[in-house]
């Protein structure tokens, strides 16, 4: 029984650790298996007001979700050997990838439900520093490591939302005035 919380440790440990060294450190290297996540999942994060559209595709594919799966396929059955020597830690750990891939890919699905259940995985993104706040499931890790950088709530937070707003209505406004007919005669 001692597997639970030792996997559950594990898994927040791993989380953090790949998010910061793998998903960021390598992951910023245009070329780079990793690239996928800084390249395509934060740009689309940031444009989005973290609602990234990759999440509304099928698993299956060659995209950011898609490989975010596949490496967590690997991982899965490259635990599978330890699973008879160590059932409640590896059931732990499977638990934990699971339950990292549902509430990431609704983090990123539904904005407003990300902010008030994950506010750490939402700081990570909309936040300043998207070199922080590493976590997803849990910022426990984020906390020992000191990585832990509020911004849900702050009145940065409240000026860039604000600001935000405004951008979107100013967008809206000019796409339906590209919409409207012209009123003065067309030269022949």
């Amino acid at each position: 029984m001692i597997g639970i919380p030792l996997g559950l440790f594990a898994a927040n440990a791993t989380e953090w650790a790949m998010h910061k060294y793998v998903l960021h450190g390598a992951g910023k290297k245009k070329g780079s298996f990793w690239s996928f996540h800084w390249h395509d999942h934060h740009k689309n994060s940031r444009r989005g007001d973290m609602d990234d559209p990759m999440y509304r595709e099928s698993v299956v594919g060659w995209h950011a979700q898609g490989k975010e799966a596949a490496a967590m396929a690997v991982a899965g059955v490259a635990l599978a050997p330890l699973l008879p020597i160590a059932p409640f830690f590896v059931g732990t750990l499977y638990y934990s990838g699971i339950n990292y891939y549902r509430k990431h890919k609704r983090s990123h699905l539904d904005p407003e439900w990300a902010r008030e259940n994950l506010p750490w995985h939402y700081d990570h993104h909309m936040g300043p520093d998207q070199d922080a706040n590493w976590c997803v499931t849990h910022p426990f890790f984020d906390h020992l490591m000191g990585t832990r950088k509020p911004y849900v709530g702050t009145d940065r937070e409240k000026q860039d939302r604000k600001r935000r707003a405004e951008r979107a209505v100013r967008r809206a406004q000019r796409a339906a005035s590209s919409k409207r007919p012209s009123l003065t005669p067309k030269a022949a």
